[in-house]
């Protein structure tokens, strides 16, 4: 296991829609922050869409990361079989092992088993390239629906990629998901959170916190997957809640950074 950071640690500084910064983080930006943190992995997702950029820029990220020392996953979303083939090509460019990828785009939000027929007719790409595929558990599906699909697909060429906090939007936290799909498992980004009652005690607000800070067990998590005979990367992902400023929500973004790197440094030395 080694840790990583991936993009969506740093979704303020790169740019939420209608949240502009003045001067947003770029692919090349995002790999120096990344070195300066002496971390050696990144996972660059769709939030920086590595789809658009030029060969001729991708094989300079390339020389970046290597001459930084630092490897690269790649991440997108929408499962069309174009962007399969992009991101494909892009992920062996890059020298990824790992292709992870969301379901939906925009309006394109495909039933489970689009999802298999489509994976299904993937399979001899992803031999041939040596990448393995990891789905991420976004909101849209259960725990036993993606592992339903995993189950109709029974490859070691795809799995899950296994997001901490998402899967709370169809009512599942960690421990449900770790149950049902950890033996899938392929990718992991770990993404600490708390829930707390709103100020007039009429529900609940469930947000980001630094690793380590906030209700996510990280070390049962670790030993959960390692049970389960998986030895994944673990990327770092963060939910920033915003600041009176955009400038000082991207500076407590990078604090946060900070201090998760230090935290899970502890649990993994990688």
């Amino acid at each position: 296991m080694k840790l990583g950071i991936g993009s969506y640690a740093y979704p303020w500084a790169i740019g939420i829609p209608g949240n502009p910064p003045a001067r947003p983080m770029t692919v090349f930006d995002f790999l120096d922050t990344v070195a300066k943190l002496g971390v050696g992995l990144v996972q660059i997702c769709d939030n920086l869409p590595l789809d658009e950029l030029s060969d001729t820029d991708l094989d300079r990220l390339s020389r970046r990361a290597k001459d930084a020392g630092i490897a690269i996953e790649v991440g997108g979303n929408g499962l069309l079989p174009e962007r399969l083939e992009r991101y494909l090509s892009v992920a062996v460019r890059l020298g990824s092992p790992i292709l992870r990828m969301v379901a939906d785009r925009g309006e394109y939000r495909p039933a489970p088993d689009q999802i298999v027929e489509i994976i299904r007719r993937f399979l001899p790409e992803l031999k041939r390239a040596g990448v393995v595929l990891a789905i991420e558990n976004h909101d849209r599906f259960t725990s036993s629906t993606f592992g339903s699909i995993f189950d109709q697909i029974n490859s070691p060429l795809v799995g899950l990629c296994l997001d901490t906090v998402n899967s709370f939007g169809s009512l599942e936290g960690p421990a449900a998901v770790v149950d049902r799909l950890g033996r899938y498992t392929v990718s992991l980004h770990v993404k600490d959170f708390r829930i707390f009652r709103s100020a007039n005690k009429l529900g609940f607000t469930l947000e980001g916190t630094p690793a380590g800070r906030g209700q996510l067990d990280v070390p049962w998590l670790l030993k959960h997957l390692q049970a389960a005979g998986r030895d994944v990367n673990a990327i770092l992902e963060l939910w920033i809640p915003p600041e009176d400023t955009l400038e000082a929500t991207i500076a407590k973004e990078h604090g946060w950074a900070v201090q998760s790197v230090a935290y899970l440094r502890t649990l993994i030395p990688n």
